[in-house]
């Protein structure tokens, strides 16, 4: 079931925190490929959006501790054996790297175990992301890979996020909140599940780092959705100086639209890993 890549680490934990210290970052850098805005030079089918993304992963690799391919933009565009590729390419080219995909599954029993499998199986990927909201079903058929993540949503980085995720269950607490305990409680019988919650709320970061203790924390919104860096990292970073993956897509990959953009990605990954950093030295002497 497993790959001899998946045979190095016992546990997701180890994966993410080789991840880290490999790379001296909590760069997460986001695989979506928008067809509209592909560089110069490049056109629109699978195997030009798989020569960009290995592109992209090749020129940001040395400042990234993960990448996330959002599958969405590979399916709308027939290229799902180009995400295969790509992922296969992150691999090789990265084998610090974490690699998350971007699914938001969220159906129960036989679905989801399909779902599990072609996360795990056919796109080897260490982690998935879940939508949780169909409760505990759509959790457990991940379990039977424990050493892959699973990151549940928790607090969204979109304003629309607050319809559901604020609302007050009958725990006298946001419902956010009683998934976060679920996730990493009940839900978390092999230490796997680490949860989304965005950097546009950074209070909202800290209330949840208070509850899920180490657990691992993926943050979209940075960069192109100008979430808040220090308060993310202030709030977000674990006892042991780690703990979060900032994701940033749309600025990395669009950093230039011409035939340098290469180039100007890696500026941008090195640039987002430094401020990063920074912003964790600033969160641990403060």
């Amino acid at each position: 079931m497993a790959s001899n890549r998946f045979s190095e680490f016992s546990t997701f934990p180890q994966r993410l925190a080789h991840s880290w210290q490999h790379s001296h970052s909590m760069l997460c850098v986001g695989l979506d490929p928008d067809i509209a805005r592909m560089p110069e030079g490049y056109g629109t089918s699978a195997a030009e959006i798989e020569r960009f993304c290995m592109e992209i992963i090749k020129a940001t690799a040395e400042f990234a501790c993960s990448f996330k391919p959002q599958i969405a933009y590979f399916a709308a565009n027939r290229a799902e054996a180009a995400l295969e590729n790509i992922l296969a390419y992150a691999n090789e080219i990265a084998p610090h790297a974490t690699t998350i995909l971007d699914a938001k599954r969220g159906d129960i029993g036989a679905t989801a175990k399909q779902y599990a499998i072609e996360a795990f199986e056919r796109y080897q990927a260490d982690s998935v992301t879940l939508s949780p909201y169909m409760g505990s079903d759509s959790v457990e058929p991940y379990h039977a890979y424990p050493e892959r993540g699973l990151f549940l949503l928790c607090r969204t980085s979109n304003p629309g996020g607050n319809d559901l995720q604020f609302l007050n269950t009958e725990k006298h607490e946001p419902l956010y909140q009683t998934v976060a305990k679920l996730a990493t409680t009940a839900w978390n019988p092999h230490g796997q599940v680490g949860l989304v919650v965005g950097a546009t709320y950074p209070e909202e970061i800290r209330t949840v780092r208070s509850i899920v203790g180490n657990a691992p924390l993926l943050v979209p919104g940075i960069g192109a959705q100008g979430g808040d860096l220090l308060n993310t990292v202030k709030n977000g970073v674990c006892n042991a100086g780690w703990g979060l993956l900032i994701n940033s897509s749309r600025a990395i990959l669009y950093a230039s639209n011409k035939a340098d953009f290469a180039i100007a990605a890696a500026n941008e990954a090195r640039n987002t890993r430094d401020a990063i950093a920074a912003a964790k030295a600033a969160a641990l002497s403060g």
